[in-house]
């Protein structure tokens, strides 16, 4: 009668479960802090908190799928920052078990490296984009003044989220690549 000997876990590669420099991890932790001024705003948009937004001389409303997606892009945008916790965390290396196929597997270093480093180039344009139509056209938008002031204390820490991935992914890849 033969054995089968079925491994238990994936092959361990050296460079996997170095810790990241502590820097990464302040960085990453403070990812999805920048996320959430905005998306607090969106959602005290969709409850009808005022804050300072106008549409035609009147508070602006929102109700239907207009509420859905904006309630969506908060919750999605604040899960897609949450992922940089991975660039630092364990969980970065070796895919949940739970997931089909793949779960327990080791994460392929330039997969986690191209998609974060994707995820940072884009909101850094996206953002840095918005942030230059604010400081060309100013409140053409039909904020008050003090709404106007809310948004853009709301959204500025955005301009953060990108340069801050970007770091962390560096970490990451010195961490996972490197000796």
């Amino acid at each position: 009668m033969t054995t089968v000997t079925v491994p238990t876990s994936p092959a361990v590669h050296p460079r996997d479960g170095r810790p990241a420099p502590r820097w990464a991890i302040r960085a990453a932790d403070l990812i999805p802090l920048v996320t959430l001024p905005s998306g607090l705003w969106r959602i005290a948009l969709v409850a009808g908190v005022p804050v300072g937004a106008f549409e035609h001389g009147e508070p602006v409303h929102t109700a239907g799928w207009q509420s859905v997606y904006i309630v969506s892009l908060s919750v999605v945008s604040e899960a897609f920052a949450l992922l940089a916790l991975g660039l630092v965390q364990p969980w970065g290396e070796v895919f949940p078990r739970w997931l089909p196929w793949i779960g327990g597997r080791r994460v392929p270093p330039l997969f986690a490296e191209a998609a974060a480093t994707a995820g940072g180039v884009a909101v850094t344009l996206i953002w840095g984009y918005a942030a230059w139509g604010v400081l060309v056209n100013g409140n053409d938008l039909g904020f008050s003044p003090a709404g106007f002031a809310l948004l853009v204390t709301c959204y500025t820490p955005l301009l953060l989220w990108g340069p801050l991935l970007l770091a962390v992914t560096a970490a990451y890849h010195h961490r996972r690549c490197r000796d």
